[in-house]
């Protein structure tokens, strides 16, 4: 039999949620540096300084991240002389921040607290960071042993954040239930990959039912019951998946067409300029339905991407049917789909997109 170590995250959630930073982390210390981009560390600042007021706990200062999340930029931060002298490292932004700080915090041997301000992804309680360049361009993932200590989602902060961020982070939480499913499907997985597959329900069902009410409330700075629920399958149902999911030891049940789609298309100036991971992602989803021949559940998520203004056309997301040749034979290439339940070929991807072409026209 197997051994293997689970860490979970933990985190505080609400209008309020900075209001336990100095209970929570005080046992590591009374010191932190701040990590985050500066529009992040902006919305966050008035809150911790008025969570952290009146007690003996100090930020010693608020530190640009770098903008991008490489070793590179990791090591320069790691060097940090405000880094090397506090306690702790709080990590406050959007997922290459976050990210950013897991790895700062691995290196110089300091806890790790995040405080996500936008709803765009799960970097917040997960134990990888996305690697990149120094330029942008995709490296790897970098997996730790252990998620951050605590995340804090201040749902105020994230109600007065851009829009964009919690609509394409909805298109990229729901590909999580579909693609982890159909990987695992036919299959008794361990118990930790069961309990992840079972989990990620709770990245589609919240979304279907609560999403276009929380980007109304987003779209009006409204902190809601709705966007809450939200946020919470955006940020934790899909960081305690992807845990689940993914180890270095068992396949890979964390992937599937959707996310080929979304790296083959990567090549193409437009996706890259114009359009947000999750919304290509999204679009994604609804080939992999297809593909998978689920109708009913494609209709059912073509009618949300919809009413939600997620793309459902190769048109929304400027991309022509010549384009989509060039880059379809690349997708069954894909690490993503090397444990599949079956094998996904250019003619299946093919067929859904003439399935989608005409499914569009008769919704016209």
């Amino acid at each position: 039999m197997d051994n293997y170590s689970m860490y979970l995250p933990s985190y505080t959630i609400g209008d309020k949620a900075y209001d336990k930073v100095y209970e929570v982390c005080k046992q590591y210390g009374k010191t932190a540096v701040v990590l985050g981009g500066n529009k992040a560390m902006a919305a966050a600042k008035p809150y911790l300084d008025t969570a952290l007021a009146g007690t003996d706990f100090k930020i010693i200062e608020y530190l640009q991240f770098g903008n991008e999340c490489s070793y590179g930029n990791v090591n320069m931060v790691a060097a940090n002389k405000s880094v090397i002298k506090a306690d702790m490292i709080f990590a406050v932004g959007g997922g290459k921040a976050t990210d950013t700080a897991k790895c700062v915090g691995e290196l110089v041997g300091k806890p790790v607290f995040t405080f996500p301000t936008i709803a765009s992804n799960c970097a917040c309680c997960t134990s990888v960071s996305i690697m990149y360049s120094e330029e942008g361009v995709f490296v790897e993932p970098h997996f730790f042993e252990r998620p951050p200590v605590h995340a804090f989602i201040n749902t105020e902060i994230i109600a007065n954040s851009p829009i964009e961020y919690m609509w394409a982070g909805i298109g990229d939480t729901y590909a999580k239930y579909y693609e982890a499913t159909i990987s695992a499907r036919g299959e008794t997985p361990e118990h930790f990959t069961w309990l992840g597959v079972t989990v990620s329900a709770m990245c589609k069902d919240p979304l279907l039912k609560y999403g276009r009410q929380a980007l109304e409330d987003n779209k009006n700075h409204v902190n809601s019951y709705a966007l809450s629920q939200v946020v919470l399958a955006i940020t934790i149902s899909t960081g305690l998946a992807s845990i689940f999911v993914t180890r270095d030891h068992t396949p890979d049940y964390n992937s599937g067409v959707a996310h080929a789609m979304f790296y083959a298309l990567t090549p193409i100036k437009n996706i890259e300029e114009n359009h947000l991971h999750g919304e290509v992602v999204a679009f994604g989803v609804l080939i992999l339905l297809l593909c998978d021949k689920n109708y009913d559940e494609f209709e059912k998520l073509y009618a949300f991407n919809k009413s939600v203004s997620l793309p459902t056309s190769i048109k929304d997301l400027e991309l022509t049917r010549e384009q989509l040749n060039k880059i379809l034979p690349s997708v069954p290439n894909m690490s993503d789909i090397k444990h599949y339940p079956y094998t996904v070929t250019e003619d299946m991807l093919n067929e859904a997109f003439s399935y989608l072409d005409e499914y569009n026209k008769k919704e016209r």
